[in-house]
């Protein structure tokens, strides 16, 4: 098979200054949505305009992402895992390994996120809340569902999206640009289910075990927080948190964090592994495992609550 044609250092510089940033897209379509829609009915000409050029952009971003081809890869990705497994020794270490990296690796990182999320919320909602006809002990309550309801899941996950999913995408993408990945092929190793599965397997079980840990530290974070600022005390607190309590948000909370584990290490996995050429191509396939990973969380925040919140 012929090479492809290499360019001097001068021309590969060039060519990588001059490539599109693709995560300007979004937002800027976003935003100029906004402005049509907000001068619809006060500006049209100003409204057809910026809906012309809306468009123009979404073409160019649609374009380039080729959305359903990666789609597509993905699920061919996804499939591949299963192919040809590894022994069960294999795959049981390299998964306790990478539960100690996910779970215990983060641990400080959740800690700190936590306790001043709760200690935040428990602040901003008793400001909300001062008056004489709404009892203290309300506030205790709002915290608590909104902290097991929304807060530590995707708060949480949102972090672990950044560090777990970076760190993912620049292991698997070093070992692909360096041909560790290749070598793993010419062995007969199913390179995939080796690097891949172990880290999808321990987020699913480490990331909802943080996510419950998480829940736990925002509580007391809000009733010490409410405490040494004097907005509830700390017996008012326990008792709103006790108040018509729902086990079903916790089981909810669980879908949610299992669901964006299997997001952030299953996204960051794919766009570690297709990572070809060097160093600045490793730092790209860690920037895009983020920013898909954190969109990926979003949307699928609001399918699930959607689907098990509607009454």
């Amino acid at each position: 098979r012929a090479k492809p044609e290499t360019l001097n250092p001068a021309e590969a510089k060039c060519s990588q200054i001059a490539r599109p940033i693709p995560f300007v897209h979004p937002l800027t379509i976003t935003v100029l949505l906004f402005f049509s829609i907000h001068f619809k009915n006060q500006k049209p000409k100003l409204h057809r305009t910026i809906y012309i050029f809306t468009l123009f952009l979404l073409k160019e971003f649609l374009q380039p992402m080729k959305f359903f081809e990666e789609l597509g890869h993905y699920v061919l990705f996804l499939i591949r895992l299963f192919s040809k497994t590894e022994r069960f020794n294999v795959f049981w270490r390299q998964t306790l390994h990478e539960m100690n990296s996910i779970g215990v690796g983060s641990l400080g990182i959740v800690s700190l996120i936590s306790i001043f999320t709760g200690a935040v919320s428990t602040i901003q909602i008793g400001y909300q809340l001062v008056s004489g006809l709404v009892p203290d002990y309300i506030i205790g309550r709002i915290v608590r569902d909104s902290n097991i309801l929304e807060f530590s899941p995707t708060i949480t996950c949102l972090v672990l999206a950044g560090k777990v999913g970076s760190s993912i995408a620049s292991e698997i993408g070093t070992m692909k640009v360096t041909e560790q990945v290749d070598a793993l092929e010419i062995m007969g190793v199913n390179s995939a289910n080796y690097l891949v599965l172990p880290k999808i397997v321990a987020g699913v079980f480490t990331i909802p075990l943080l996510v419950t840990y998480a829940m736990t530290l925002s509580l007391i974070g809000g009733a010490i927080s409410g405490a040494m600022s004097g907005i509830i005390s700390l017996d008012y607190f326990v008792k709103g948190m006790r108040a018509d309590f729902i086990p079903f948000s916790v089981f909810f909370s669980m879908i949610k964090s299992v669901t964006y584990a299997f997001i952030i290490t299953s996204v960051s996995s794919y766009h570690g592994y297709k990572t070809e050429g060097g160093a600045l191509e490793v730092g790209q396939s860690s920037t895009k495992a983020v920013v898909y990973s954190c969109m990926g969380i979003i949307l699928f925040d609001y399918i699930i609550s959607q689907m098990f919140l509607q009454r």
